[in-house]
């Protein structure tokens, strides 16, 4: 028997949905999907499009995604979690269903656990990035900085630096800083994040040395 995927993809704007390129990139996370993780023989059953926000969850095509592979016993295959909503709350309902199964692209060895999990720890991210950089502005601003010129820009890039490594620490914390407590090593809590899928800030793998950064990042 042939696995079957329903595949959906999404894009915010009509702009990245005329010109392509934000589907393309999807349709090559899948394509590397498919040749080398998925089960074979296998059978994509429809492809499914949403030009809408990721903060929008009323999307007509996910819902026809949802209901082909409710029937037909599919796996909805996605190139990223956020394709199917930015909303954690909106993904751990999806995930309660039974009916489906989900697989993501960039993250081919995960399973419902890990996937809410990931769900979390990246709203968090977003929502602590979004306060630091209102920070950052309203500090700059309170200075006397005039928001615009070069000085803000290098400003803004050091805070966004700062703000992204911050964010990766509390993005992670949930997991680093139990296991440290229990004495897990640098490299266990290293292999821990990595078999999690969860990235480093810069997309790579963990190390211990960028685990020592981001428990020193919690401590301070």
């Amino acid at each position: 028997m042939s696995r079957k995927y329903v595949i959906y993809r999404r894009v915010s704007t009509a702009a990245q949905g005329e010109s392509g390129l934000g589907l393309e990139a999807q349709d090559r996370d899948i394509a590397l999907f498919l040749e080398n993780y998925s089960d074979t023989p296998f059978e994509v059953l429809g492809t499914f499009t949403d030009v809408e926000s990721g903060k929008h969850d009323n999307r007509p095509e996910l819902a026809k995604a949802l209901d082909l592979a409710r029937k037909e016993g599919a796996e909805v295959l996605v190139s990223k979690l956020d394709r199917l909503s930015r909303d954690v709350a909106f993904i751990a309902n999806l995930l309660k269903d039974k009916r489906i199964s989900f697989r993501v692209a960039s993250m081919p060895h995960a399973d419902k656990f890990q996937l809410h999990i990931y769900a979390a720890l990246a709203e968090q991210e977003r929502d602590f990035i979004s306060l630091r950089t209102k920070q950052a502005l309203a500090a700059a601003k309170a200075r006397g900085v005039k928001l615009g010129g070069m000085r803000d820009a290098t400003m803004k890039r050091n805070d966004a630096a700062i703000a992204a490594a911050d964010a990766a620490a509390q993005r992670v914390a949930a997991i680093v800083v139990p296991m440290r407590a229990a004495n897990a090593t640098l490299q266990q809590i290293a292999d821990a994040l990595n078999a999690a899928n969860v990235p480093t800030p810069r997309g790579a793998k963990w190390l211990p040395m960028s685990v020592s950064n981001a428990l020193k990042r919690l401590a301070g």
